[in-house]
């Protein structure tokens, strides 16, 4: 097989890539191990920023996420049982964010791929990405029993943390920084409607919690807890309880229950690997860098990398320069650092550490007390929050 761009991954990113290359006239081929039932159904993201979200209706793919994403203005911060609204479109000229899964997403931009892009081979395992370093870099794969090889002018890895692609940089090139958490994130989902019209995320000495959702009629919440826990070491109604003593407040605010339907355990680390090209290979998304959950920064870090490669692929059309194709890491690389100190921001003033002390804990509600009372500072949040600029 033979096209321009070999994409690895048929996650959010490497589908976008694909829909914003078919835009731009450029052939791709994408391989994607999984079939597309688990592609389709596998729960990640649920926080599109004010970039992705105009990139996504940009690319047409915006059509559902517009009728049935639930736009957000704000978060609620809780802390010292109180409530903080932090108002977006007011400290950010306009910018918002939205609320719509990584699986929904990835339902409409492969449908899209399938009506009218190139082509996209589920159960396709890429095995190795070879010659990198050459203009005529290909991708091994096995597809239904046999093995082929796609032949590219570019191959951009969207294929995970332990997908093939990074590994084709050499390590002697190769620099990673990477910061392990001591606590996790218990998530479930419930059929009840959100308690709360935006997310909350609250402070609590026993730990961390966050009130999100999927839908108007299905809650998305988590829990802090140990490095390690077993999700089904929780029964569902000591996750309610412990729900409810961690978003409590002294106003009469109440936590609707409702029917769980999934746990799981998310461990938190951030990871990031330098360069995010080698060659003629491209990293994007997970497979250069992971953050924790809490700025929810994953997904669009991913759409800001494979936004910044498809721009600079027409550049290289357009002029026959292709200083932006070199620039490319860099160029990522300033924004994913920003979403790094965001996301570690946000981690250490909500998450009480396993062993911190009561000095750690005054520091944290003083810093939460500077966001609700400086405009500055709950500025310099809900700028992170909704997004870093994709330019």
């Amino acid at each position: 097989m033979r096209t321009t761009v070999g994409i690895v991954g048929a996650g959010p990113a490497g589908l976008l890539l694909a829909r914003l290359l078919h835009n731009a006239g450029v052939d791709s081929v994408v391989l994607e191990s999984r079939d597309r039932a688990y592609v389709e159904q596998r729960q990640r993201a649920g926080i599109l920023e004010q970039g992705t979200v105009d990139v996504l209706r940009a690319a047409g793919a915006g059509e559902r996420m517009d009728r049935e994403g639930l736009r957000h203005d704000g978060i609620e911060l809780r802390f010292d049982r109180r409530r903080h609204r932090v108002d977006f479109p007011a400290l950010t000229g306009g910018r918002s964010v939205t609320v719509y899964a990584q699986t929904e997403v990835c339902k409409d931009l492969i449908a899209l791929q399938l009506k009218e892009g190139g082509p996209l081979l589920f159960e396709a395992e890429a095995l190795a990405v070879e010659d990198a370093d050459t203009d005529r870099p290909r991708v091994r794969f096995r597809h239904q029993g046999v093995e082929d090889v796609l032949e590219c002018d570019y191959v951009v890895g969207c294929d995970g943390f332990w997908g093939v692609a990074r590994k084709a940089v050499p390590a002697e090139t190769s620099r990673t920084f990477e910061r392990s958490y001591p606590f996790g994130w218990l998530g479930v989902l419930a059929d009840v409607p959100p308690s709360h019209d935006e997310l909350v995320y609250a402070r609590h000495d026993r730990g961390f919690a966050l009130l999100s959702m999927r839908s108007p009629s299905v809650s998305r919440l988590y829990l802090q807890v140990p490095e390690g826990t077993d999700a089904e070491s929780w029964s569902d109604e000591e996750i309610w309880d412990e729900l409810e003593r961690r978003f409590a407040t002294d106003d009469g605010w109440r936590l609707e229950r409702g029917p769980i339907t999934q746990k799981s355990v998310t461990p938190m680390r951030s990871y990031v690997h330098e360069p995010m090209r080698h060659g003629r290979l491209f990293l994007a998304g997970d497979a250069a860098h992971i953050v924790p959950p809490t700025g929810a920064k994953g997904l669009n870090l991913a759409v800001g990398d494979v936004v910044t490669f498809a721009r600079a692929l027409t550049h290289r059309r357009e002029t026959g320069s292709s200083a932006l194709l070199e620039a490319y890491s860099a160029t990522c690389l300033r924004r994913v650092w920003q979403a790094e100190r965001f996301s570690y921001d946000m981690t250490t003033l909500l998450h009480p550490a396993p062993d911190a002390d009561a000095f750690e804990g005054r520091l944290q509600l003083a810093r939460l007390e500077r966001i609700a009372s400086s405009r500055a500072a709950e500025t310099d949040l809900a700028e992170g929050y909704t997004g870093f600029s994709f330019e």
